[in-house]
């Protein structure tokens, strides 16, 4: 195996499992861990791995994005626990709009069910998890339904919401940089979010800690467009405080 088919190797599979780790991937490939070290430092410097203590993980681009099963699979304890920090930031809010991806999927499981609500939601996921609850009424954006994610998009779903006025949206990205804001591989997808942004009052983004410092192909909002920022403790306290300087508060759970 030459250098370019052994870093392709090590690209699925961090793609396919969600990170790979160094020493791990050396004794499977029969190669010292330092050689593991620099495809790794060179996928990252091309933007399709970021780097992370012992290894590294998939950076969502324009050419690869994670399936919504897969993401139902992959740190699910801590997207549990960001779900919950994120709903007691509900507050009085009447209308809620919940985003695609599995973490607002949670996010609407997690919804009180005892005062009514008004959801809007792009997921049909989040649909099949509210429509039979009796005090929540669900809206689901029109348009082309994304298989891999299970989600409206296009100009269909953004018309939809320019005419509404949301109390709180809680928003997912693939990518979030103190630079380059949120951001997402896709355009169709792009579309949606930063009319999601515009509509609403409140904004609260929920996403693991190995999302910070990725970009994505499409930014859709800023940090400081945000209220709020809920992720795992994976985050370093440092690096949270630099966000938080940025406008939104930070809670890490």
């Amino acid at each position: 195996m030459d250098a370019e088919e052994r870093r392709r190797s090590i690209l699925e599979v961090t793609r396919r499992a969600g990170s790979v780790d160094v020493a791990r991937t050396a004794a499977d490939l029969g190669i010292s861990k330092e050689t593991v070290r620099r495809d790794l430092n060179l996928l990252a410097a091309h933007g399709l791995v970021r780097r992370t203590h012992g290894g590294a993980c998939p950076v969502e681009s324009a050419g690869f994005e994670t399936t919504l099963s897969y993401r139902t699979t992959s740190q699910v304890r801590e997207k549990s626990r960001i779900a919950a920090a994120a709903v007691d930031l509900l507050g009085d809010a009447k209308t809620v709009y919940i985003d695609e991806g599995y973490t607002p999927q949670l996010i609407a499981a997690g919804l009180p069910r005892d005062r009514p609500l008004t959801v809007i939601t792009s997921s049909l996921a989040a649909v099949g998890t509210l429509a039979s609850v009796e005090n929540i009424t669900v809206l689901l954006l029109g348009g082309r339904v994304r298989g891999a994610t299970l989600a409206t998009v296009d100009h269909w779903a953004a018309h939809t919401l320019s005419d509404l006025v949301i109390d709180l949206a809680y928003v997912g990205a693939n990518g979030i940089s103190r630079q380059w804001g949120l951001t997402t591989p896709n355009p169709a997808v792009s579309e949606v979010k930063t009319q999601v942004m515009a509509v609403s009052r409140r904004r609260v983004l929920s996403g693991v800690h190995s999302k910070f410092g990725a970009t994505s192909f499409c930014r859709f909002a800023g940090i400081g467009d945000l209220e709020a920022i809920v992720t795992d403790t994976g985050l370093p306290a440092s690096e949270a405080r630099r966000y938080a300087l940025m406008g939104p508060q930070v809670i890490r759970v």
